[in-house]
C-alpha cells in the first residue's frame, strides 16, 4: 500500500487520457516491474540486503531522505490540488489544508506507536477498506455527460517524449525509497522470500493503478491547467464524483485518498525512524553533544522539510508532471551507484557532489525543454543524468573485474608489500591506509633520522594520538621497574602534547574556561623495565554535552599492552568556576579526530585482543 502514493495514484488517472492506454501501460508496467525486480535482486540466497543495506546507506543517506520528502511532498500536494478543491467546492479557505494536516498527524501517530509488523497487518486492512472504497466508486459515479474527449497533450507530454525518463524513473525508484529496503530486510529476517512478496506486492499495485485509470476514463476528462501551461487529468475522478453534491462516490472516493496518504505517511515515519535510529546509535558526531538524540532521529524535521517542499509546490502552481522528474534527472546517478553497489555488493567509489550536479544539470534540462515545448530535451535530460554515473559505475565494475582475477594469495601479498612499504618509509605522510591496518593494531608513527634509527616521537595515529618515549634509570624504583606514578605522568604529558596539536593557539591567559579533570582511572597490566620502548595511546572515546572522555593505552614493544584506562574531562568558566557545555573552539579543534564510531569501541576491541 506505501508504493501506492501521490504520484502513482494520480498520475494513473492523468496519463491514461494524455497518452491513452498505451502510455498508461508503459508508466504502469515500469513502475510494477520495478518494484518486482527489487524485490527479486534479494531473493539471491547470497544477497542479504540487510549487509548490503548497512554497508552502502551511509554513503546513500542524502539519496534516501531526499526520496522521502519527494514522496510524502508531492502525496500532500496533489491531494490538496486535485481532491479538496473539487471535491469540496464550497469549504472555506484553509480547509484542504487542514484536512491534509489530520491526515498528516494520524499517519504520524499510527507509524510511531507501531513496528514494521504491526504496520502490515494494518496495511492489509487498509488494503481491504480499500478495494470496498474502489468498489463503492464504481458502482455509484454517475454517468459521464458527453461522448468521451479527446486530449490533445502538447508534444512534450507524449508517450516518446516521456518514455526514458518514465522507464528510468520508475524502475529506479523503490531501490531509493527506504521504505522498500525497511521490507527487504524484515521480509529476509522472517525467513519469507523476498522475491514472492515483491511479486504479489507488484501485482497489487499494478491493480490498483489499472482501476485508478479505469475510474478516471469512467468519471472523462477534467483538465487543470498549471502555471507552465501544461494539461493535467488528475482531478478527473474527484471533479465528476463533485458535480452532485458529497454523495457516498464522493465519500468513498475520499476514504481511498486517505487511505493511500496515510498507508505512504506511516510508512514514512517508521521507515526514517527506523533508519536515523541506526545511523546515530552509533554516532559521535560532536553536533550530537548539543542535539538530544531522540530529537535527531525523529523524522519530524524531515517531515518539515516535506511540508515546506509540498507548500513551495503548490505556490509555484506547476503540473505534478513537472514535480515528478528530479526522480527521472536529478536522483538517477545516485540512485544507479546505489543499485550497482548492491550488484557488486561492494560501495561504488563516486564523488556524491559531482553526480548530483550531473543530476541538477539533466533536471535543469528538461526544465527547458519543459517550458519552451521542446520535446527532444525531455528524454536528453535523463539520458545526461545517466551519463553523469558512468565514470563510478566504470569503476567500480573495473575494480570488481581486477579483484575476481586476482588470485586471492597475490591480493594478501599486494597488501603486505603495501603495508610494509608504508611503515619502511616513516613520517606521518608515510602512514598505512587505514583499511589495511586495525586501530588495535596499527603502529606509532616512529620519526625518521639520518642515522636511521628511530627516536622518541610523538604525532596522530588514525583517531588516535600516540607518543613514544624510553624509560631510564630516572623513572624506575628501587626494584628497577618504572614506577607506578609515571603511568599516570605519560598519560598526562601525551594528553597535553595531543590537546597542544589540535588546539597549538590555546592560551591560558586569555582562555574563557579551564579544562579540568574530573575522574582518572588506569588497569595495570605489567611491569616494564628501563630502555624497554613504550608508546602511549590516548584518543577522544565518548562525550555528552559537557564532558569528555578521553581512552588511553600503554603498550610495551617487548611485552604487549601494560595497561589501560580513560579520564573524564569537564570544563568551568574561568571566573566562576561553574561548569559548562564543550566550548565551541574545543569542538572544532578536535573534529578531525573525534570519534565515528560508538564509544569505547576500539577501545573494547583492543582490551579482547590484549
Amino acid at each position: 500500500m506505501s508504493w501506492m502514493w501521490g504520484l502513482g495514484f494520480f498520475y494513473s488517472m492523468h496519463v491514461v487520457w494524455t497518452q491513452g492506454w498505451s502510455g498508461f501501460w508503459v508508466f504502469a508496467l515500469a513502475n510494477a516491474v520495478g518494484l518486482a525486480a527489487f524485490g527479486c535482486a534479494f531473493g539471491h540466497g547470497r544477497r542479504d540486503p540487510e549487509t548490503l543495506f548497512a554497508r552502502l546507506a551511509p554513503r546513500f543517506l542524502p539519496l534516501f531522505l531526499l526520496c522521502q520528502i519527494g514522496a510524502v511532498a508531492i502525496t500532500l500536494f496533489s491531494v490538496g490540488a486535485y481532491v479538496w478543491p473539487l471535491i469540496l467546492p464550497d469549504a472555506q479557505p484553509g480547509t484542504g489544508w487542514a484536512l491534509s494536516a489530520l491526515l498528516v498527524a494520524l499517519a504520524c501517530a499510527v507509524g510511531h506507536a507501531n513496528t514494521l509488523r504491526n504496520l502490515r497487518f494494518l496495511h492489509i486492512a487498509y488494503l481491504a477498506l480499500a478495494l470496498c472504497a474502489i468498489a463503492t466508486v464504481f458502482a455509484t459515479m454517475p454517468a459521464s455527460p458527453g461522448a468521451a474527449v479527446v486530449v490533445d497533450a502538447p508534444a512534450t507530454l507524449s508517450i516518446w517524449s516521456l518514455l526514458l525518463p518514465t522507464l528510468v524513473g520508475f524502475a529506479l525508484g523503490p531501490w531509493g525509497d527506504l521504505q522498500q529496503w525497511q521490507r527487504a530486510i524484515e521480509i529476509r529476517r522472517s525467513g519469507s522470500s523476498t522475491a514472492i512478496a515483491y511479486l504479489g506486492g507488484a501485482a497489487i499495485f499494478l491493480a490498483l493503478l489499472v482501476a485508478n485509470a479505469w475510474l478516471s476514463r469512467m468519471a472523462g476528462a477534467h483538465l487543470l491547467t498549471g502555471t507552465d501551461g501544461a494539461l493535467g487529468a488528475q482531478g478527473s475522478v474527484a471533479a465528476r464524483l463533485a458535480t452532485d453534491g458529497f454523495t457516498p462516490a464522493a465519500a468513498a472516493f475520499a476514504a481511498w485518498v486517505a487511505i493511500a496518504a496515510v498507508s505512504t505517511i506511516d510508512s514514512f515515519y517508521n521507515a526514517t525512524r527506523w533508519h536515523l535510529t541506526q545511523r546515530l546509535a552509533g554516532s559521535l558526531h560532536p553536533a550530537l553533544a548539543f542535539v538530544p538524540p531522540a530529537a535527531a532521529a525523529s523524522p519530524f524535521w524531515v517531515l518539515a522539510l516535506a511540508v515546506a517542499a509540498a507548500g513551495s509546490m503548490d505556490a509555484l502552481g506547476l503540473s505534478q508532471t513537472a514535480y515528478m522528474m528530479p526522480y527521472a534527472t536529478l536522483l538517477v546517478g545516485a540512485t544507479l551507484c546505489l543499485v550497482a553497489g548492491c550488484i557488486a555488493e561492494r560501495p561504488a567509489a563516486f564523488d556524491a557532489v559531482t553526480v548530483y550536479l550531473w543530476g541538477a544539470a539533466a533536471a535543469l534540462v528538461f526544465f527547458v525543454g519543459y517550458r519552451e515545448s521542446v520535446p527532444l530535451l525531455v528524454p536528453l535530460s535523463t539520458a545526461v543524468a545517466l551519463a553523469g554515473a558512468a565514470l563510478p559505475l566504470r569503476r567500480l565494475f573495473a575494480e570488481r573485474s581486477r579483484t575476481a582475477l586476482a588470485p586471492a594469495a597475490s591480493r594478501s601479498g599486494a597488501d603486505a608489500g603495501a603495508l610494509r612499504g608504508a611503515l619502511s618509509q616513516g613520517g606521518a605522510a608515510a602512514a598505512p591506509h587505514p583499511s589495511l591496518v586495525p586501530d588495535t593494531v596499527r603502529p606509532p608513527v616512529a620519526l625518521s633520522i639520518a642515522n636511521g634509527q628511530s627516536m622518541p616521537a610523538h604525532g596522530f595515529d588514525g583517531q588516535w594520538f600516540v607518543m613514544r618515549i624510553t624509560p631510564t634509570y630516572d623513572d624506575t624504583n628501587s626494584v628497577g621497574n618504572v614506577y607506578f606514578a609515571n603511568y599516570v605522568r605519560w598519560v598526562g604529558k601525551a594528553r597535553e602534547l595531543f590537546f597542544n596539536a589540535c588546539m597549538p593557539t590555546f592560551d591560558l591567559e586569555t582562555t574563557r574556561y579551564y579544562v579540568l579533570t574530573k575522574s582518572f582511572q588506569h588497569d595495570f597490566r605489567r611491569e616494564v623495565e628501563e630502555f624497554e620502548p613504550v608508546t602511549v595511546r590516548i584518543r577522544i572515546a565518548g562525550h555528552n554535552r559537557k564532558f569528555v572522555t578521553l581512552g588511553h593505552e600503554i603498550h610495551s614493544e617487548t611485552h604487549g599492552l601494560l595497561g589501560r584506562g580513560e579520564q573524564d574531562l569537564m570544563f568551568v568558566d574561568r571566573e566562576s568556576f561553574k561548569p559548562l557545555d564543550i566550548p565551541v573552539d574545543i569542538v572544532r579543534g578536535f573534529l578531525p579526530f573525534w570519534p565515528s564510531s560508538r564509544p569505547g569501541a576500539d577501545i573494547g576491541e583492543t582490551r579482547k585482543a590484549g
